[in-house]
């Protein structure tokens, strides 16, 4: 820098320079759905040019100086797809997400409500009927950890979430077919109430903290349905790179392995499998097999096919299924992009 200074024009090469930093930096930071954290002071002055009697002078203005308040908000989203439950089944969960989509950091407050209306039965609360996901695994194990209110309310920063799991047994008396409701519901322990109102004083770094449009509250229902037939679909993978190896390189080949089966006296009537072609891969063609029987891509007399009307997947009908039918064993290749 200091052999451009030197050179004639070196000072406007060098702020060009500069100003080509500035734009690299604004260009790589990151773009936060929050906004603008709560608590950061940003600063305005202005400058006025003029000539006096042939002289230039430049008079600057005061500096102007405001505070980001704290905004809060947040969503609450239902992870679950629709729950098959048996009558007196005990313990089962629905996954949610809680995000924080404010500018600050902000305590939330959860409840579980399981009689809302609307449905076939109402499921019934486990006590405790809250736990945080711990475990990651999506669904309600030994090392969840139940979530007391006033004793560990999750402590969100501007745009992070947290997993939650809410735990419910399902009556005695119920039908094939009822559904049954349970709502998570987040509520900002600042404050909730009408998008606008201001509580002063209670953001971050000692700013106001105004609500946003979400009111400071947020709340997502997930659905449990009665099947008198339970079925279990697990899924593997293997990995045959092409020197032979299994590590997962690009190239190589993924084999998925998916097995279907009836696990109760239940019959699951005109059942479908469909799973679409992972990102970053391509399929390889003409590797669909069901029960170790080759299927074609295309859509003919045979169960299966890849469907390329939308996202590619594959799509095989297994048709009436009771335990009787055993496991029915799904497999396809895709290579690694």
């Amino acid at each position: 820098m200091k052999d451009i200074v030197g050179k004639p024009g070196g000072k406007l090469r060098q702020r060009s320079l500069s100003a080509i930093a500035a734009l690299l930096i604004l260009l790589s930071a990151p773009a936060w759905s929050a906004g603008t954290p709560a608590g950061t002071v940003i600063d305005n002055m202005a400058q006025v040019s003029f000539d006096v009697a042939g002289t230039p002078v430049t008079q600057d203005s005061n500096i102007s100086s405001i505070t980001v308040q704290e905004r809060i908000d947040v969503v609450v989203t239902l992870q679950s797809p629709q729950i098959l439950v048996a009558a007196s089944d005990t313990n089962r969960a629905l996954l949610f997400t809680v995000t924080n989509t404010g500018n600050g950091s902000e305590p939330f407050q959860l409840a579980i409500d399981s009689a809302i209306g609307g449905d076939d039965f109402d499921p019934i609360p486990a006590v405790p009927g809250i736990y945080f996901d711990t475990d990651a695994s999506g669904d309600f194990t030994v090392g969840d950890i139940a979530y007391v209110s006033g004793t560990n309310d999750p402590v969100l920063a501007a745009d992070a979430s947290v997993d939650i799991l809410l735990i419910n047994d399902i009556p005695g008396a119920v039908n094939d077919g009822d559904i049954g409701r349970s709502q998570l519901t987040a509520d900002s322990l600042t404050g909730t109430g009408a998008p606008g109102d201001v509580f002063v004083g209670q953001g971050d770094g000692g700013s106001d903290a105004v609500l946003g449009t979400t009111g400071g509250s947020g709340n997502d229902t997930g659905e449990y349905i009665v099947a008198d037939v339970q079925i279990s679909v697990l899924k593997s993978v293997t990995v045959l790179n092409q020197f032979g190896g299994s590590e997962p390189i690009p190239g190589a080949t993924l084999t998925y392995t998916i097995t279907v089966e009836v696990t109760n006296t239940g019959t699951a009537s005109s059942t479908v499998f469909n799973d679409p072609i992972p990102a970053n891969t391509t399929y390889a063609p003409g590797s669909i097999s069901l029960n170790a029987g080759a299927l074609t891509d295309l859509i003919d007399a045979d169960a299966g096919e890849l469907d390329t009307s939308g996202a590619p997947s594959i799509v095989v009908r297994l048709g009436d299924l009771t335990q009787a039918d055993g496991i029915q064993t799904v497999t396809f290749d895709v290579t690694i992009d």
